[in-house]
Order: C-alpha cells, then structure tokens, then sequence
C-alpha cells in the first residue's frame, strides 16, 4: 500500500525529536513534518485544558501540511489529550507514553524511577497504568526545570547537572535497577545522566517502541512512501537556534508565528 503524505510528529518542543529521530532512522523513506511548539514549553506545568487545546492547534497545523499520520511525540501531550484527539480527528494518532511496563517487568530489585513532568504524572492516563505494577515500587520525580534549560541551549550547563544530581541521588538511594525517562526531550540528557547513576541501573526511552508503533500502522492501515530517501521539514515558533543545533544543523528550521 503506498501513501506519499508525510508523517506529522509534534512536541512542546525541541524533545521530540528524540523520538524524530528513531522514526527517521526505522523508516528513512518516509517523508515526516515536525512541529516543535517551543513558545508554550514546557506542557507539564499547563492545566489538562489547555494542554489539549495546544494539541489540537498543533494537530491542525500538522493536518493543514497534508500529514496522514500524528505522533505525539510529548508524553505530558500524550496523557493527558490524545483521548481527546482520537475522538474529534480522524487521522490515526501515536502517543508516548513512559516505558513503565518493560521497567516493572525486567527489575529485580522490583523499585524503578520515573523521571516526567508535573503534567504526566499527575495525569489518569499515568496513574492507571502505574496502577498495574502494584507489586513495583515506583519513585516519582519531577523534572522541574529540565525542559527550560534545554530550550534554551543549556543542556551542558552547571545547572543542569545540579538539578541531575538532586533529582537522582534519591532514586539510587531507593535502590532503583531501571530509570524510566518520562518526557521526549530526557533522551538528550543521557551522557549525563549515565555519569551520576552507578553502571547496573539502566535507562529505558520510549523512541524505539514509538517508531515501531508507526511502522505497524503505516503497515496494516495508511501505506508507506515510495520514495528513496524521504526528506523532513522542521518548524518552531521561537528561535531556530536551538532546534537546528540538536539536529546537528544538517536539517533547515524554519521559524513560523504560531
């Protein structure tokens, strides 16, 4: 089945493309759109209402440019509006959601950390399916101010590696074997994280089961592109900046009003 529409991905921010990222490299052929909606990052310290509002602006964008396919590629997007998508569009839509499962599942300590914003997890979507692992011990914490230095170019910064420091030191301390990185744009902050946790905890993202997720639907509901080598087109309402240099500045930003 062939479909030579673009995949739309879409995040409060430069995070998703974390998840971009394992998609392009699953499925090189597609053509994909990505929206970063920088100037209202982070969602995590939104209301539900207006998280599900942005998410249906940016569905709108995305649907506009002719795209066959959303991903949300923000888990605070994810679980707390794409119930709400679902139900008023009719594109196919792909969450992220934090890997709880295969964490709960592999841990023989049975404690796991979950690292999210505020707005996952406080969100129902993530306390039901934290409800299933009763027999795990699940750390919380919230990222406060991760996602804001990231936005602003300071991923390497001091800062951030005091925040690391205080977010984790709890969690190695609670004797945790697995890290559950909870939001799109934790994947980037992974050469540091891996400094402060001892060698036998692993980190778990979501990107790889994402990209497998859209392959299956472009598979069994949509169709692929035919074309060899599919090109992407990035967009983001503040400075490009930032964006361009996490893509390596091989890939043109374009900065949009929206």
């Amino acid at each position: 089945m062939i479909n030579e529409q673009p995949i739309g991905i879409f995040d409060s921010g430069i995070g998703g493309t974390s998840i971009w990222k394992a998609i392009n490299n699953l499925l090189p052929n597609e053509k994909t759109i990505y929206l970063a909606d920088s100037k209202n990052a982070p969602y995590g310290q939104k209301s539900k209402d207006e998280i599900i509002a942005l998410s249906m602006k940016n569905t709108d964008f995305l649907l506009e440019m002719g795209c066959k396919l959303i991903v949300v590629a923000c888990n605070t997007a994810t679980t707390n509006a794409i119930q709400e998508l679902r139900a008023k569009y009719t594109v196919p839509f792909i969450g992220i959601e934090p890997a709880i499962k295969p964490a709960a599942t592999l841990s023989k300590t049975q404690t796991i950390g979950i690292l999210a914003t505020k707005g996952t997890l406080n969100s129902e979507l993530f306390n039901k399916t934290t409800e299933k692992y009763q027999h795990t011990k699940i750390v919380e914490q919230v990222g406060h101010g991760l996602v804001q230095l990231m936005e602003n170019g300071d991923i390497n910064s001091p800062e951030m590696t005091t925040l690391l420091l205080s977010y984790l030191t709890p969690m190695i301390e609670a004797n945790i074997d697995y890290l559950v990185l909870g939001c799109s744009h934790y994947p980037y902050l992974i050469p540091q994280i891996k400094k402060i946790l001892p060698e036998h905890i692993q980190i778990i993202d979501s990107g790889e089961a994402v990209a497998k997720q859209t392959l299956n639907i472009l598979k069994h509901k949509i169709g692929f592109s035919t074309t060899e080598k599919g090109n992407s087109i990035f967009y983001t309402n503040v400075n490009t900046s930032v964006l361009s240099e996490i893509l390596e500045n091989k890939y043109m930003v374009e900065k949009i009003d929206f």
